[in-house]
This record gives C-alpha cells, structure tokens and sequence, in this order.
C-alpha cells in the first residue's frame, strides 16, 4: 500500500508554491537559484537585481549605481539596523546624490505604483551557508531579486507545528543573521493557520493569522496577491523606538483590514464617518498612526490635516510619543485651547494631536476644508455633551472616524455613538469589528478568569444594588467616563465600607497570601485596585505588614489638598515613570501597583496576570480595567505560558455580569470564566483521565514504565493524551493552591508523571515544543517523586556487537524495544555523529522505520527486524572501515555511496580517499562560491561513471555535501 500520510511538503508547501505561481510569481528552480545566487551564499539574484537597479534609476550612471549595489550587498549590519536600511531602501527613502542632477535623489527598489514594472519570483528548498551553519528554507519570495520573505511549512498533524516553524525563524536569526537581514517578513503554515510576522521581532504576539478569505487556497491568495504583498512592504511594517531599544513589528490583518477601509473611504469621499471597533489590546494607535501615514501620502488629498483626538491628558502625551517612535513626519501636539485654534486658524498640514477638552469654546468653522480627517480615539467616551458639539462645529466638512476598544453598549450613550459614527454602515454600526472573540482566538489577548473574594470581603449585597447600580441608573450623565465617579462621590456609605480599618486589614492579608500563592509564584504580577485614592494609601500601609515594603507601589494623581498622609505616597514624574518600568520587567520590583483610576486605560503590561478588584465599576470603565490582564506575554514560555488572566473581585460586580456590563451576551460571552467553571472543567478532567492510570497499575516500577511506553507506541494516543495533559495542567496552574486540589493531588502527580515519561522516551515530539512541566507543577512533581520513584525511562541498548542479544534477552514487549532501540540509535547518532560521520547517512532510515510503524505501515514485528538490520549495518560499518583503513570522512564518503553507488568493479577505497582530496582541495568550499562551484563540477565528473546509474550522481553528490555540513554544524 503506498504511504498515505500528511507530510509539510505535499500538503502545505507544494500547495503554497503552486497558489503563489497561479498569481503570477514565477517559479525558480533550487538549481537555477544556487546559479543567480552565485552560489550558496549569495542572497540576491545578482543580475536581475542590476538589471531593475538601472531600470528604476535611469539617471544613474553605472558607478553610482555599482556603489548603491555594494552598500546593500557589502555594508548591512546583520540586525535590526540592517534590516531598517534594507526596508529603508525598499522603499525608496534613501537619498543617493546624482552627479547628473547634481543633487540628491531617492533610490528606487520598487515600483509600487506600477506592479507590473516588478519581477515577483519564488523558489523552493533555498540552501543558504554563512560560512559556520548551513540552513534550508522551505520557500523563500523574491521581488526584483531581493528576498522580501522566508516560509516555513509544518506538517498539519502536528498540532505545535507553528510553534516549532516559529522556533525555527527565531533560530535562523541566530545561525543565518546576514540572509534574515535582508528579509523583512516570514510566513509559517500547517495548513490549519497561515501566518505570518516580522524579522528580527521575537515576540509572537506579533504573529498573525491571516483571515482573508474562507479556504486554504483564497487564504493564501489573498495573502500572495502582488498589490497585497507590495502595500505590506510599503506600510505595514513599522521601526520603533521603545524605553531606548529598536523594535520592529508588522501589523495584524485586522489593522490592515482596517486602514484599507479608511483610506477607501476617504479616497471615494462620499461617506464621511466610521466606527471602528477592535477590542483592547488589539493595536489601536497603531492603527491609526498608519491610517494617518498613509492618508498624509493620498495625492488626491492635497496635504490633508490629520487630528487624533482622546480625552485623557495622559494618553495625548501616551499618542504623541508613540507617533514619536513611529518616526511620523509633522506632528504637533496641541499644548492649549489658544494653541489648537491658531494650529487650525493657520491652514496646519500636518498631523494634531489633542484631548477633546480642548475644543470647548472653539469657534465655529474655524477649518472649512474637506481634507481633514479626525480621528477620535475611545468614541463611546468623548463624543456625548458639549465638547463633541464644540468639534463638529469647528470642523464640519471633516471626516470622523471613531476607535472603541469596547463594544457599544445598549444605554443612551452606545445610540449616540452609533449615531455618531456609525451611520454610514446600517444596520451593523461597524465601519471595521475586531471582537473580543477574535482577538482570542488569534491570540492577540488571552483569556480572562475571575472568582469571588472570601464573602466575609465582600460588599453587602443590598449596599452595592442600593449605592451603586441604582445611582448608576438614574444617574443623567452622558460621560461614562464621569458616571462611576459620580456615582461612587454619593455612595456615601459604600465608601466607608469599602475603607473601614478592619476591612482594609483583612483584603491586605488576603491579597498577600493569594499573590505569594498564586501569582508570584508562577513570575507574574498584580493590580491593586482600591475605590479612591485615600484606599490605595490605606491598602498600601496594610500590605506593607504582609509583604516587602518593595514589592509594592502605589500611583494615583496629585491633589493640592492632600493631607501628609496622602503627600507621603505622590511620585514625581520621572519616579512614576521608573516605577512603570520596572514593572513590565519580571525580575525587578515592584510587584504590585495599588491604583484607582491611574494606569487602568492605557497601560499595557503583559506580564500583569491578576487584578485585585476592590471598586465598583461599570460598562466601558470596568471592561477596560479588566482588560489590562488580557495581554500575552511578548514570547511564548514553554514552562509557564500566559494562558489567561485573573481578576479577584471584592465587591460581587461579577455576580450581576449583566447589570455591570451591559453589552450584547454575544460579545463578551466566553471571554470572562468563572473560577468556579474552571474547578468543575478539571474535576471531569480528572475523572476522564481515570483510564491513563489504569495504564500504570498499582505499582509504580520500571514495569509501569514499560506499560506506559508500550501504550503511547501509537501516535495517535500521545497527540490524545497531551491535548488532556496541558488542559488539566493550564487548570491546575490557574487553581493551585485552593484546598479544592488536595483530594486530586496524588492523581495529578501519576499524570505529570506519563507526561514526562513520553517526553523523554518520544524525541521527535519533543525536539522544540513543551520543553518542561510548568512552575506549580513542577514544585509538586520535585516534593512527591521523592517518595513515590516513579522513572522517566529505561536504559538505552548499547550500539555494539552484543546489542542485538540483548534486545533478544530483554523481556520487555516488542513496542517498548521498538521505542528503546530507535531512542539508542539516535541518542548515538547525535552524540558520536561528529566523531562518525557515516552515522548521519542512516538517519533518515532511522525516522523512516518510525514513521512506517507508527503510521502502521509495517507490523511490529518487521519494525523491531528493520531496527536490528540497522544495528548490524552500524556494527558492520565499523568493522568494514577497520579493514580498509579510512579516516572517519573518508569512510563517510564511501558508506553512502556503497549500498546501490559503486559499480563492483572500482576499488571503493581509492574512490572514498580521491573524494577526500577533493574536499581537502576545496576546503573552502562552504564559504566560497568559485570553490563551491569547482567542487560540485569536481565531484559530479569524478561520479559520474562510478555509480549505478549515471543519474544518481547529483543525488549522492548532494548525499556527501550534506554529511559535511552535518558533521561541522
């Protein structure tokens, strides 16, 4: 029967190549590709490259245009920095004087005006060496002869396959720096996703998933349109200075999405508003920086003025260094009412910055023009009452378009905004919607779990019905920004609750056993959420007797009125600012930041894991507090991954879910899980799990490993059990320490147990991926092994002439050998293939065995004969180049050629030793392409009448390049 299985190059990379090819880029063959490289470590195609250099440059001469070729091919560093002059020039932003013009000029790349003027080509299986490592990638996208994109293929039953495609991006940037230097982006698939990100950016929050169409095919059509892949290179890769570093980020197909949709919009000029909502933690300022970008470059606007407007002073200076670290040309931020009236009184073109506030009282139509565009950040909070009035007056032929990072709710103010902004997009409201939902399952946010404080901590029930959703109701406030404020100011008695020294003491102690228990130990962080700034001060003296008095800090704004005690905790500017980030880095302190309103908009901190919540909130303002746990970590952490978020809640908001939120069910319905659910979910966990215990018995000896190996032989149940693994584990993390774990401890230990059993017995599963038990889980697997013993694996068989008796002798089932034997041989192969390079030539009839037995394609029995037929074959090796007298590469050279190569009449040994000096001639071979080339014409006319057939030559040529390169990784 022919072998059936789903492999990465039948499934995901073929189809891609031929997707690619069917729009239009032309396919270069790996052979054609080593030629226009100049060998295997060129990067360009050197003569297209030349040829569009003249073509696009025509007032060039030839040696202007030879020295802009040597600063790309000799002067890139191989970094961030590198790979920013490479985009730089890309697009055509850097200047190269012309003596012709006698003046500067930009130099073009690209034409991304007209596509056609470009050459888009694809190759498959590109070798590249730098001299030390040498790296394949599956498929690599040239334009005009540059490499503008890297893609790995998975095969799509691997359910990490992204994970380790990633894994391999990240390692390409270690060992092949100088070809990802010139690379902007890169793109992994298992056929499930089709995803993508930037070069030289490790963070994988900034990887993608592209939703362009329905199908694989129209995905990947979509993604590998000319028009499409020119607009990323153009605009949606983005250099950015943070805290003093370079970060380079490309933007998420939801941002992309929408910009595209502004900029139509504006360019058709018939509809003057849109309301954008994609949810927190999704990328809203950049998205707007690059609508904003890119509208300032519409010719057909003429220089338009751009103005982003919020209504916090804190996130106008937040939008104005973030535009600063975008490098955006022409910003002003507007430092006052007089200011932002002269900026639009004096025909500005550039882009304004300002709070909302600074509109009151503006004149009206003060800027008639048509080529304004605004955009108003958090719409559903800064467009009711007078200051929104104010604006549409002064500016009334402009287009609106408003961000929310939250649905709009169903009160008077969610109409308004829908009327406001989303008229032009009856019936949804929604110019462009990127859900909470979405976000999830992109993984742009996590998941947010949340449980009740002890009841003793919480609010009476009468009180906070009585005080604060009553008040919230009949409250005539058209801000929701000022409505909890308001509210919470009359809630007279709810405040002297909530701040009573004995309640105060017992929330301190509470959050610092529950932080040491929960969050600390797993290397996360907290909030702190007190109802007004004297509960922060007085929370903050009471934790300090539980915990390091810097583990904790606390931020909230100055008042002129404040007695000592409140001065005593005010933090200057440049304090507050230290004090933030130390705080997004998990080694340093503080630990806990006690707030109020400070820091809950705005403040992205991933490695922020629970919210203490001990103040009445509603609507927007409580889902964009709690949305400040939603943030994954910048990289995945194969021990301790951000799988959600946690909030506490001290006064019951979460008991009346829809009397707190009041948005569509729809919307954050499967966002925020109650603890509660998470306990029941890992109690049926367990009891499905009672069937792998059966598996070990009742005694716990290497014969229950034995049982365990035997077992998991067949790959479809290890993919079954680590799926049921890591869902336990992610819900023992997220529950540990509550008591309600001690009657399933011992059981969860046999489990953690199987776990690590497979992963040291079952190598190709674990080469990248889930690498190590997580934190808790760990702690308790190191306090219980002591005393239960339970081993991870069985000794190896020793690769020599008394192997094969000892597989004969071993009582052990035939699976578990089959597992025992393929874990000695490749054990063997990594560990001495350096010393004994012929062992590298049989590792692909090594996974070739398991990969037929475990896809049953041959018995049990004929897996276990093949496995020992290679055992011999290695001891017979052994023995045959004793007798000939090899070195360890000639003896390489000659054991690949020796089954099906040699013709029987050649001497093998004088074959093996000329092979040998043609190496040594060539000893430079990997990092030169004359020698390269002279090399493999060496080789091929040496080959050619000594195998078989004439056509393997290239095939066993390669065979021997490649043991070489093995053996000198």
């Amino acid at each position: 029967m022919k072998n059936v299985s789903f492999t990465e190059r039948k499934t995901v990379q073929n189809p891609i190549l031929k997707y690619a090819i069917a729009k239009g880029w032309q396919y270069v063959n790996p052979d054609e590709a080593v030629e226009m490289r100049d060998g295997e470590n060129g990067i360009f195609f050197r003569e297209l490259f030349l040829q569009k250099l003249k073509e696009f440059n025509p007032l060039f001469s030839e040696d202007e245009i030879a020295d802009v070729f040597r600063e790309l091919a000799e002067r890139v560093r191989y970094d961030i920095s590198g790979n920013q002059k490479v985009l730089n020039y890309l697009r055509g932003q850097v200047p190269v004087y012309c003596k012709k013009k006698s003046q500067e000029l930009n130099f073009k790349l690209i034409d991304f005006e007209n596509i056609e003027n470009n050459t888009f080509q694809v190759t498959d299986e590109l070798s590249f060496t730098n001299g030390k490592v040498w790296d394949r990638f599956d498929l690599v996208f040239y334009i005009n002869g540059l490499p503008i994109a890297v893609l790995e293929a998975k095969n799509p039953e691997k359910e990490e396959g992204l994970a380790e495609a990633f894994d391999q991006i990240k390692r390409y940037h270690e060992e092949v720096p100088n070809f990802l230097a010139y690379t902007p982006f890169f793109i992994i698939s298992n056929f499930h996703e089709f995803s993508y990100g930037s070069t030289w950016c490790p963070e994988e929050r900034y990887i993608y998933h592209w939703r362009e169409g329905e199908s694989f095919e129209e995905i990947i059509n979509s993604f590998l349109d000319k028009r499409q892949v020119l607009s990323i290179l153009e605009d949606y890769i983005l250099f950015w200075e943070e805290n003093e570093q370079q970060k380079k980020i490309i933007l998420g197909s939801h941002q992309i999405r929408a910009v595209e949709k502004i900029v139509a919009r504006v360019a058709d000029g018939k509809k003057k508003h849109g309301l954008i909502w994609h949810t927190q933690g999704s990328g809203k300022s950049l998205t707007m920086i690059v609508a904003a970008h890119k509208l300032r470059k519409l010719a057909l606007l003429k220089n338009p003025t751009l103005i982003i407007v919020v209504d916090r002073i804190e996130l106008e200076e937040q939008m104005g260094r973030n535009l600063k670290n975008y490098g955006f040309p022409a910003v002003e931020v507007a430092a006052s009412v007089s200011h932002l009236e002269e900026l639009l009184k004096s025909d500005y073109r550039g882009l304004i910055v300002t709070i909302i506030h600074k509109f009151k009282r503006m004149p009206e139509r003060v800027c008639e023009r048509e080529n304004v565009i605004i955009f108003v950040d958090e719409a559903h909070r800064t467009q009711e009452g007078e200051f929104g009035v104010y604006l549409r007056a002064a500016l009334p032929n402009a287009f609106y378009f408003g961000f929310t990072g939250t649905p709009i709710d169903r009160t008077n103010i969610g109409k308004g905004t829908f009327i406001t902004f989303g008229k032009d997009d009856a019936p949804s409201g929604y110019l462009d919607k990127y859900s909470i939902l979405d976000s999830l399952k992109d993984g742009t946010t996590v998941q947010i779990n949340y449980t009740l404080a002890p009841n003793e901590l919480l609010v009476p029930s009468e009180i906070i019905e009585k005080e604060f959703f009553k008040m919230v109701e009949e409250e005539a406030i058209t801000n929701v920004e000022d409505l909890d404020k308001k509210v919470l100011e009359k809630a007279v008695r709810l405040r002297t609750i909530l701040k009573s020294k004995d309640r105060i003491a017992k929330v301190a102690r509470f959050v610092a056993k529950h932080f040491r228990e929960n969050v600390e130990s797993m290397g996360f962080k907290a909030f702190l959420v007190g109802v007004d700034r004297e509960a922060c001060a007085l929370l903050k003296t009471e934790i300090d007797k539980f915990l390091p008095q810097n583990y904790s800090e606390v931020i909230y704004t100055h008042d002129f009125k404040d007695n000592e005690f409140m001065r005593s905790f005010h933090k200057e500017e440049n304090e507050e600012r230290e004090i933030k980030k130390k705080f997004l880095k998990p080694e340093q302190l503080p630990k806990i930041l006690i707030v109020t309103s400070k820091l809950l908009t705005g403040f992205d901190a991933p490695i922020l894991y629970a919210m203490y919540l001990d103040k009445p909130m509603s609507d927007h303002t409580l889902l964009q507090a709690i949305a400040r746990v939603n943030r994954p970590l910048a990289e995945r952490s194969s021990n301790n991954p951000k799988t959600a978020g946690l909030i506490v809640d001290f006064i019951g908001l979460f008991d009346k879910m829809q009397k707190a939120l009041k948005f569509d069910s729809a919307s954050i319905e499967d966002v925020m899980v109650n603890l509660e659910k998470i306990k029941k979910e890992f109690a049926e966990l367990m009891e499905k799990g009672k069937k792998y215990l059966e598996i070990i018995g009742e005694k716990i000896d290497d014969k229950a490993v034995e049982r365990v190996i035997e077992y998991f032989g067949d790959k479809s149940k290890r993919r079954e059990y680590l799926k049921f693994y890591r869902q336990l584990e992610q819900k023992f993390e997220i529950i540990s320490p509550d008591v309600f774990l001690r009657p399933y401890l011992e059981k969860y230990y046999l489990f953690a147990g199987i776990f690590r059993v497979i992963k040291a017995n079952f190598r190709s599963e674990w080469q990248i991926i889930l690498e190590k038990l997580r934190k808790k889980t760990e702690k308790l697997v190191k306090e219980i092994s002591k005393t239960k013993g339970l081993v991870e694996t069985l000794p190896v068989y020793p690769i020599n002439e008394r192997a094969i008796a000892l597989i004969h002798a071993d009582s052990s089932p035939e699976t578990v050998k089959i597992i025992k034997i393929h874990k000695s041989i490749a054990d063997l192969i990594d560990t001495e293939g350096v010393n004994q390079p012929f062992l590298f030539s049989l590792r692909e009839k090594l996974e070739k065995i398991i990969e037929d037995f475990e896809s049953k394609q041959c018995s049990t029995k004929e897996a276990l004969a093949r496995l020992e037929s290679l055992i011999g074959e290695i001891n017979s090796a052994r023995n045959e180049k004793k007798k000939l007298g090899l070195n360890e590469k000639q003896f390489g050279y000659y054991w690949i050629l020796k089954e099906d190569g040699l013709k029987e009449k050649e001497d093998s040994k004088e074959i093996a030793e000329k092979i040998f000096d043609l190496t040594k001639e060539h000893s430079n071979w990997m990092y030169n392409n004359l020698e390269n080339r002279a090399l493999k014409r060496k080789l091929i006319a040496f080959l050619l009448p000594r195998v078989q057939k004439s056509n393997q030559s290239l095939k066993y040529m390669n065979k021997i390049l490649e043991m070489e390169r093995m053996a000198k990784r």
